[in-house]
């Protein structure tokens, strides 16, 4: 029998509104599990017992009073640590937030809690979401549970590895240049950046707000499905906020791929591992076999992402830091104190030269969705590394390896799946990532499920 750690919230939430499950039994489950598990992880930062208590016999009661709210009712989810929580301490993985006790929740917070969802903790992840790693200088390195002796990708490192684990159902995460899809190719779950302006980002504490993305992170294509129908939607107080349509994201899961048109920029066939590239090779074969047609095609402008991502990122992560960063600098971790001190030395013209970059890319895009409907590479060129001890360096090193591959998704603010596509040559999971035009959320989840349907059932040693 499958350890109730390891089901999909998919399969949780009929057996919770037959009242075959216990919301309460589950999230006891759960925190036993954590209790075990995360002195070794370290995926969360603050795992929440009581609290996680309290809401599931508030959930508990009233399913068996009649009131079942929907498919989230019950289910346990992990929070990352840079979505506020009312009440509860936010850190942003900082030691400049080390004692921030927000007054309200974030929106998206709001959203899954009152659709019943039970809020299981805050999780570890890179320091300001500054990484590509999983490494925190305050908190600890999280690592990943297939081998813990390597990293679990970044900067939503714990959301990934508690998924991975079987200690979270569902979990937040954000990605503002990588950081949903990084952490679930390395851990071999299902991260999605949806389109820019499709969640609020309101109540989350900003990396580079132009880049921003709060997004879902779990098992399977059903569950983003899921968490996107609660937390998709349009919010007149925060700006980027789109008026887009209200969708049903699970009507999408139709598993069919069937003459899909799907290109591969030859640009994300270049420098690859040799085991991302033999996974990649292989995946493609399946797809076709799935039905797709896929053909390569050019996209030279992806060759200015890299420039135009560090600019962009570390510009405006340093204009919101300025203060602190002028009078608390030696409260950053040296990584992100690097990146942040680069961003106050990038000129206004360096700036403007990345923002004509990042014009010129979405050109492309669109131009290039023209001939396909869905784009496709690896989510990352590399295989999982293991933990450094040098890890400024392999953290910095990390963002410059990834960024290539997980960024142009940010600049244009198209939305990007990451699933998984296999293991390596260590054992360790790899991902590959889908990208549509905006708005095009149905369709990713509509390829990931049918991608799913190639992919054997890996239960994660803890």
């Amino acid at each position: 029998m499958t350890d109730l750690g390891f089901l999909s919230a998919s399969h949780l939430a009929p057996l919770i509104q037959k009242k075959q499950l216990s919301p309460v039994e589950l999230t006891k489950h759960l925190l036993k599990r954590i209790d075990v598990a995360n002195p070794t992880l370290n995926a969360f930062i603050t795992p929440l017992h009581e609290v996680a208590l309290k809401q599931a016999k508030q959930a508990e009661q009233q399913i068996v009073n009649g009131h079942y709210k929907g498919p989230l009712h019950g289910i346990p989810i992990g929070i990352k640590d840079n979505y506020e929580t009312e009440g509860i301490r936010t850190t942003g993985g900082s030691k400049i937030f080390f004692h921030y006790v927000p007054p309200k929740n974030a929106v998206s917070v709001d959203k899954l809690l009152a659709a019943g969802g039970i809020m299981l903790g805050k999780m570890n992840m890179n320091e300001l979401g500054a990484g590509s790693s999983g490494h925190n200088p305050v908190f600890g390195v999280t690592r990943n549970p297939w081998n813990h002796d390597y990293l679990p990708g970044g900067s939503s490192s714990g959301s990934a590895a508690a998924l991975a684990a079987g200690l979270a159902p569902l979990t937040t995460g954000t990605d503002t240049f990588g950081s949903n899809r990084i952490p679930a190719a390395m851990s071999g779950v299902y991260g999605l950046k949806p389109t820019y302006g499709l969640i609020s980002s309101r109540g989350v504490l900003p990396s580079a707000w132009s880049l921003d993305h709060p997004g879902p992170i779990t098992r399977s294509s059903a569950d983003l499905a899921l968490m996107l129908n609660y937390m998709a939607g349009f919010d007149p107080h925060d700006p980027p906020s789109l008026r887009a349509s209200v969708t049903d994201y699970t009507a999408a899961l139709t598993q069919e791929m069937n003459g899909m048109k799907i290109g591969i920029p030859t640009y994300y066939l270049e420098g690859l591992d040799p085991d991302i590239e033999k996974l990649f090779q292989n995946a493609r074969s399946t797809l076709k076999k799935l039905g797709a047609e896929i053909k390569e095609i050019e996209i030279p402008e992806l060759a200015m992402a890299t420039f135009a991502g560090l600019a962009i990122t570390a510009s405006e992560a340093a204009a919101y830091n300025f203060e602190t960063l002028l009078t608390q600098s030696d409260d950053y971790g040296q990584d992100v104190r690097s990146i942040l001190s680069s961003g106050t030395l990038t000129s206004a013209v360096q700036y403007l030269e990345a923002q004509q970059a990042r014009r010129a890319l979405t050109r492309a895009f669109h131009k290039a969705f023209e001939e396909v409907d869905l784009l496709l590479g690896p989510t990352i060129p590399i295989a999982t590394p293991k933990i450094s001890r040098k890890w400024v360096k392999q953290n910095l090193d990390l963002i410059m390896g990834t960024l290539p591959f997980t960024v142009p998704a940010n600049l244009t603010g198209i939305p990007a799946l990451s699933v998984p596509m296999g293991l390596d040559s260590n054992g360790l999971p790899a991902g590959m990532q889908f990208m549509g035009r905006h708005l095009s959320e149905q369709l990713l989840l509509q390829a990931g499920s049918a991608w799913e349907t190639t992919q054997p059932l890996r239960y994660n040693r803890v």
